[in-house]
């Protein structure tokens, strides 16, 4: 995937209207300090698009991210940082859940787990809690440069087997460092969104 543009297009809280956008959109999930605003920025070959922090849960709002005037990145807010209130906590489920069950452009969804520990509770929680909203969420395996190469297979492994990983659904080793991981990723999107809703605008021309 050529990045020619992104950009942060819309900012979402507890209370606001989410967008209706015309573009299809990806979402990635994942508990407070896993990595994802590092994972998006090296996505898309940008240092500071997706603001990263030293205060995990500090991230409160979905975001859209529009990459190349083709799709957006949706960034979910983290969970599962004890240092945030429950209040506050408690009513990012019901944003994100409203996000999942009224976006008509939602493709695909990621959820990112630590490749160094094992699965939290939170993170078996999210997974399951996402399929029941009628998504099978690719994984990524995040923080990949923090382990040793002979612990690869065991902690991956170890992710399918505590999430219950559905057959097939893969599970994609990530380096924010490095970049590995980043053509898998955007080979999934480019075969399962992009690809998938070119066949559909061209169906609907040839209706026309």
């Amino acid at each position: 995937m050529i990045i020619k543009s992104a950009e942060l297009e819309t900012v979402c809280g507890i209370t606001s209207k989410l967008p209706v956008n015309a573009l299809p959109e990806v979402a990635f999930a994942g508990k407070s300090n896993v990595g994802k605003s590092s994972m998006i920025n090296k996505l898309v070959n940008r240092k500071k698009l997706a603001r990263t922090s030293g205060q995990p849960g500090k991230t409160r709002t979905i975001n859209f991210y529009n990459i190349n005037q083709e799709m957006y990145i949706v960034d979910l807010p983290g969970y599962g940082y004890a240092k945030v209130s429950k209040s506050v906590s408690e009513q990012w489920g019901p944003m994100i859940e409203r996000y999942l069950h009224t976006s008509d452009q939602l493709r695909m969804v990621f959820l990112l787990i630590d490749i160094r520990h094992k699965p939290t509770d939170n993170d078996v929680t999210m997974y399951r809690w996402i399929l029941s909203n009628g998504f099978s969420p690719a994984i990524i395996a995040t923080k990949l440069d923090k382990i040793k190469r002979s612990q690869k297979k065991k902690q991956l492994d170890l992710i399918r087997s505590t999430l219950k990983v559905v057959e097939g659904v893969p599970i994609i080793p990530f380096s924010a460092e490095t970049g590995q991981g980043r053509d898998e990723i955007w080979d999934l999107i480019e075969r399962y969104v992009l690809e998938d809703d070119e066949e559909m605008t061209e169906g609907e021309e040839e209706e026309v």
